[in-house]
């Protein structure tokens, strides 16, 4: 099945008090081009991300946006440094021993001093791991909703391609009609200017206006082309450069059609095919 390049992915966890969101916005691109928006403390991460982005895509323009909700707000959560702090009080009371009358230390006063009281931090080294864990989930959703558009644009591709091929059998079996008659205008226009031309020339130079205006071979490549076009859209791997290069081959025959089609039917019917091919192309200007 065909994916586009096309999706969105946004993919959140909690980490302590602190929540963890990837966001993934994906468009089309020649090749697999990654961009991260990252927090200093895990800048290192970005070469393992491109990694993992590599294993999960081949195609398409990624910006990877990742915030930590709490990252610039106060952590309320306090630990004590329970060593420092026994070592205070027993020094304290050493001291208010020695002197006496001295007023014992309060506990506001213990709990001010340097080192005593700290902030929870963030454990970085599990935070980058659930970061990549999260990150490939991310990724795993993304092409979820790569391959569900990729399976209406693979639906509607297959619709052009049909309306094609009934297109090419209606020109080949209208092709016989189209050369008779060409063959009968020019006998009557010669008929009517009272031209003197034996039979065997006459034939030879209709055969040889019948080989100019002959589009089998157009046809049958159209055919061969329709055909691969139908195999292609059954593969699940990335074929849209694949399909572009094929558009490029319809669009060439489909045009040569056209300078040999001499019938009003057949010129219609070309450009029938032109607008589906084009429509055809649009699409897959959208697929990995």
């Amino acid at each position: 099945m065909l994916k586009s390049m096309t999706a969105f992915s946004r993919v959140q966890t909690h980490h302590d008090a602190t929540e963890i969101v990837w966001e993934i916005r994906s468009i089309n691109h020649r090749y697999l081009e990654t961009s991260f928006r990252l927090p200093e403390e895990l800048r290192a991460l970005e070469f393992d991300l491109r990694k993992i982005a590599q294993e999960h895509l081949s195609r398409g323009k990624l910006d990877c946006i990742f915030r930590l909700s709490n990252a610039n707000q106060e952590v309320t959560e306090l630990s004590l440094n329970q060593p420092l702090l026994d070592a205070l009080i027993q020094q304290a009371q050493a001291v208010s021993a020695r002197l006496g009358e001295s007023t014992p230390a309060t506990a506001l006063e213990l709990l001010s001093w340097p080192g005593v009281v700290a902030k929870k931090s963030l454990d970085h080294a599990q935070l980058a791991l659930q970061s990549k864990t999260l990150f490939k989930q991310g990724l795993q959703d993304l092409v979820e909703h790569r391959q569900l558009e990729g399976g209406r644009m693979t639906e509607l591709i297959a619709q052009r391609g049909q309306q094609m091929r009934t297109l090419v059998q209606q020109v080949r079996l209208r092709r016989p009609l189209v050369l008779e008659a060409i063959r009968e205008k020019i006998k009557g226009r010669i008929a009517e200017f009272d031209i003197d031309m034996e039979p065997a020339r006459l034939e030879q130079e209709l055969v040889f206006l019948m080989q100019k205006l002959d589009v089998a071979e157009e046809l049958d490549r159209l055919d061969s082309h329709l055909t691969e076009l139908e195999d292609i859209l059954q593969q699940d791997e990335a074929v849209g450069r694949r399909l572009d290069f094929l558009m490029q081959e319809f669009n060439r025959e489909a045009n040569t059609l056209g300078s040999k089609s001499a019938d009003i039917v057949t010129t219609q019917a070309t450009v029938d095919m032109k607008v589906a091919i084009e429509q055809m192309r649009e699409q897959i200007q959208n697929i990995e």
